[in-house]
């Protein structure tokens, strides 16, 4: 009842108090000075106040390159925040600039005179394996959020090299990209109300490699308190992956990537300091080992003290177990297939397939990620072949092996595993899903066939953003738009109150959305229809639990 009432009161108030003249150039004051957006639309027709472009940290550039984020000084005049920021370096995506630490802001309510509606707020942390992507709103359009009343931020933060370097050493301790995360936080607190947002009503969204930072946000002591609820989509930070004190061998790689010495972590870094950010950025293929795998390279790393703030101090497992993170409610959860796709690549090149089948004990730590070339890994190895694929030669009997082997490996056993320890220490509920919801649309079209593979990694979130570089808009008559409906909803009411049904509606089918505990085992089947179900999966999970036990975190 306490959560009906709530969202009734936010909806209603906002409708009635409040507001901002129809501007074509909208303005705000922020405590740090004025800036200037302009006005987009929304799917339904609502003005939306975007402001695009606003710098959050200095430019990490020159001595600044491989060092923590700067936060942004007060600015004089008016800042022009009508387009988009240029993306982190990365290979393919334009325009790019190592000058890329910006963040987007959308509201359709601004403060009036008397009257601030303060909506909570949606942090939107982008997907792209820490290497590629950005917040640019062809990727990330806010018109289907916009369409509920709440504020939606979307950040850039660096990528690969220039982001996630780690020598282990004062030269490089790391998670860079991470802490910029932190200073793009640390504004929304300072600055959201201005937006109409509430500072204390933030809830941080994160997919794929923005899921694996809000895990990471849960337990660092350098994200507690800038964030109220979590959203961890299509992967976590409560996986299987090794994650150690550094990544020298990637930096010395990166070193000879762009002809520098990979001897020491002094000359590594000095060295990619002349390099241009273009050059670091564009050599991002020649981390590739199995075909262009691994598909996480960079990853959080434990950093050691060196007498300066730390994102990390220990393994974010080891952090729940002990109850070191903060309570807040969670949703998490996979799409059906997610990478389960990628099998597709192993099948269709007779090189690939030869190596997966004679040399599986090597590929398939780098495949799956997991640690390599220790006795426990070629265990690992033997075991997960035989349960998923058998014993003898790969053939296309294996093909669906495979593909479990890449979904869980990647995304879903980390995810369950999340959901599972979250549930047990948290003091606030755990929502757990499985989005099997099958439009027209998917990242996974297979070639000369008009249907897709099936719902893949990051097919559910054209349902939450308009991505306007890869889908059309879904209009009001089409079928997806239901789904846009519905799932811009459950966001909007986890935001509100901390639950994705907090009251009986027919948008939602009437779906009670009941929280996962050890002991039900419970999600929601994001689907046509909403509906409950249990044990996700359960039978190809408890085997990664049996190889990859929570004992080994306890000690």
């Amino acid at each position: 009842m306490r959560g009906m009432l709530l969202v009734f009161y936010y909806t209603y108030s906002v409708q009635l108090i409040g507001g901002h003249r129809n501007n074509a150039n909208p303005r705000v004051t922020t405590p740090l000075g004025n800036i200037e957006g302009s006005l987009i639309q929304s799917l339904l027709g609502k003005s939306i106040y975007a402001f695009r472009g606003i710098r959050y940290a200095k430019p990490p550039v020159g001595e600044l390159r491989f060092q923590p984020p700067v936060a942004v000084e007060n600015w004089s005049g008016v800042y022009n925040a009508t387009n988009d920021g240029p993306m982190c370096p990365q290979p393919i995506l334009r325009p790019i600039s190592e000058d890329c630490l910006y963040l987007n802001i959308y509201t359709t309510k601004l403060p009036g005179l008397r009257y601030n509606p303060k909506r909570p707020v949606l942090f939107f942390i982008h997907p792209g394996g820490f290497y590629s992507m950005s917040s640019a709103s062809n990727s990330f359009g806010p018109q289907y959020l916009l369409d509920r009343n709440i504020v939606l931020v979307t950040i850039n933060y660096r990528l690969g090299s220039l982001g996630f370097m780690s020598t282990g050493d004062e030269w490089a301790p790391g998670n860079n990209g991470l802490k910029d995360q932190v200073i793009a936080l640390k504004f929304v607190k300072h600055n959201i109300a201005s937006f109409g947002g509430d500072p204390n009503l933030v809830t941080i969204v994160g997919y794929s490699a923005g899921a694996v930072s809000v895990a990471a946000h849960l337990v660092s002591p350098m994200s507690q308190g800038l964030f109220h609820r979590a959203i961890v989509m299509s992967c976590s930070s409560f996986n299987q992956w090794p994650m150690g004190n550094h990544h020298f061998n990637l930096a010395q790689k990166q070193a000879r990537l762009v002809g520098c010495p990979d001897d020491t972590s002094e000359n590594i870094i000095t060295c990619l300091k002349t390099k241009s950010a273009e050059e670091i950025g564009d050599s991002l293929g020649g981390f590739s080992e199995y075909g262009s795998d691994p598909v996480i390279i960079w990853n959080a790393v434990i950093e050691l003290d060196f007498g300066h703030e730390r994102f990390l101090t220990e393994h974010p497992i080891r952090s729940v177990l002990k109850g070191k993170f903060q309570k807040v409610p969670v949703m998490t959860g996979v799409t059906t297939e997610e990478f389960s796709v990628f099998a597709i690549n192993v099948f269709q090149s007779e090189k690939l397939l030869l190596e997966m089948d004679k040399e599986f004990g090597r590929v398939a730590p780098i495949a799956f990620i997991y640690e390599r070339n220790t006795t426990r890994s070629r265990h690992i190895s033997r075991e997960l072949k035989k349960e998923f694929l058998g014993m003898g030669s790969l053939t296309v009997s294996a093909f669906k092996g495979v593909g479990y082997l890449y979904a869980d490996g990647i995304v879903g056993f980390g995810v369950n595993r999340g959901a599972k320890l979250l549930s047990t220490k948290n003091t606030e509920h755990t929502y757990y899903y499985n989005f099997s919801y099958q439009g027209r649309y998917s990242y996974s079209k297979l070639p000369n066939i008009t249907v897709s593979y099936g719902v893949v990694h990051m097919d559910d979130l054209m349902y939450l953003f308009y991505i306007s570089s890869q889908f059309p808009k879904f209009k009001i008559t089409d079928d997806e738009y239901q789904m846009v409906k519905k799932y811009t909803t459950l966001f909007t009411n986890f935001a509100y109150t901390g639950n994705p049904t907090p009251f009986e509606s027919y948008t939602l089918d009437g779906a009670n959305w009941i929280p996962f505990t050890m002991e039900n085992n419970k999600y929601m089947d994001i689907g046509r229809k909403l509906k409950m179900r249990e044990n996700l999966f359960r039978d190809r999970y408890s085997v990664w639990e049996k190889l990859f036990p929570l004992s080994d975190y306890e000690n």
